[in-house]
């Protein structure tokens, strides 16, 4: 009997260390106004909305990085039913899960098709120069995700008309109404390419589009009949958008959406309706002390839409948003 009971205690500890273990970088945060965490850095927020939940996607700046500088490991993935209150789940993506690079977990989104969750994510490639999109997939939107193709899917040497190293940056993607994925991305000038329904493969010709003052982190989506194309502008980064009743255009340029962001010279946007309401979703540097403008924390703040479908401008405030019912 002894020997049975001591069984079913080691047992008992085995299963609440490992839960303890599974769980330790889950926490809840709630959010109280801009930036919503304040516990570590969060950069280039996307944003995706999937059953009754929003999951945030966000780069993770190191506060211990040489100053004036970015260092940029893993990725992080939070998640609310109102906005306000957030569960940190653990890192479910980091740059060593991507044999072929070597580093720089830049600005990402993820989308779920049949079943499973695309996590695009621009990092750097260990043999070919210069910054490359991948790709991770999972089965649940907080992973864990695992290299969907074991290579880029886009590298630098597809691009070559950009003399830089960082044009294949900054990954958005949708699915449109007929079924058919589109993959925009870009730095200095943006593209697009269509995606097989598997979502890892091309399915056409790689397009430019060209749209004024494009420095990067294009951001698609569809609200109401209209397809929105906003991106970054000119340095330091302000946010502006185009309007089209096509997702390849032509794009009418509608102008500034949301201004420099404070002791931030990057600006990243994710945009979503949730709950009835519209929500923007960017970065800023309002709790940076640990260097420049490389130390970047997610805000959010209420999205508003004009009778014809333009955008307002975005206030952005330290209040934040209230929960979503």
């Amino acid at each position: 009997m002894k020997k049975n009971i001591k069984i079913l205690v080691l047992s008992f500890t085995a299963i609440l260390s490992n839960f303890i273990a599974s769980n330790a970088q889950e926490k809840i945060i709630v959010s109280k106004g801009n930036p919503i965490i304040t516990d570590k850095y969060t950069a280039d927020p996307a944003a995706y909305v999937f059953g009754d939940s929003v999951y945030l996607y966000t780069g993770h700046d190191v506060a211990k990085a040489p100053k004036n500088s970015y260092e940029m490991n893993n990725w992080l993935v939070y998640s609310s039913a109102d906005m306000v209150t957030w569960k940190e789940h653990k890192s479910p993506l980091s740059t060593k899960d991507f044999a072929w690079a070597k580093g720089d977990a830049w600005a990402s989104q993820v989308i779920e098709r049949d079943g499973k969750f695309y996590w695009y994510v621009a990092i750097t490639h260990g043999t070919i120069h210069g910054k490359a999109i991948g790709i991770a997939v999972s089965d649940s939107p907080t992973g864990p995700f695992k290299d969907a193709l074991g290579k880029a899917l886009i590298t630098n040497d597809m691009t070559t008309d950009v003399k830089i190293s960082w044009d294949d940056i900054d990954p958005s993607v949708i699915i449109d109404d007929d079924g058919q994925a589109y993959l925009f991305w870009g730095n200095q000038k943006c593209r697009y390419v269509k995606l097989k329904k598997n979502m890892v493969e091309f399915d056409g010709p790689i397009v430019t589009l060209n749209l004024p003052e494009f420095t990067e982190a294009p951001w698609i989506h569809k609200r109401k009949g209209w397809y929105y194309l906003s991106y970054a502008s000119q340095f330091p980064e302000k946010i502006v958008y185009a309007m089209s009743k096509n997702v390849t255009g032509p794009w009418e340029y509608k102008g500034v959406l949301n201004e420099i962001a404070g002791n931030s010279n990057t600006n990243h946007q994710a945009i979503i309706d949730f709950k009835g309401k519209s929500y923007f979703v960017y970065h800023n540097g309002a709790i940076n002390t640990d260097g420049g403008s490389f130390r970047r924390s997610v805000c959010i703040d209420y999205l508003h839409y004009n009778k014809d479908g333009s955008m307002k401008r975005v206030v952005m405030t330290s209040e934040g948003i209230k929960k979503a019912n």
